[in-house]
């Protein structure tokens, strides 16, 4: 949920971490979470986590990382291969 790059990390504007997991735990705007495939409410219109740096972002989403096998070389396979793990567990 990262908005920076860091060689070879997240790309700016994917936003794929943020829309295809669930999140159980409470998110501001979200206090019951969010279900797979819904765009967290923190999530701007760039494809941006407003909480990045913010203690009330999630441990969950500090702890997601970029991983080029997960996202991929562009945002559509980023959902896709994200969206496939959440159905797989």
């Amino acid at each position: 949920m990262t908005a920076r790059r860091n060689g070879g990390g997240c790309r700016p504007g994917c936003g794929a971490c943020c829309i295809a997991p669930s999140i159980s735990s409470a998110i501001p705007g979200m206090p019951a979470g969010k279900p797979a495939g819904v765009r967290c409410a923190q999530l701007d219109a760039d494809n941006l986590c407003r909480l990045f740096g913010d203690p009330r972002r999630p441990a969950v989403c500090e702890r997601f990382a970029f991983d080029p096998d997960l996202c991929g070389e562009h945002r559509h396979q980023a959902l896709a291969r994200i969206a496939a793990l959440e159905v797989a567990t």
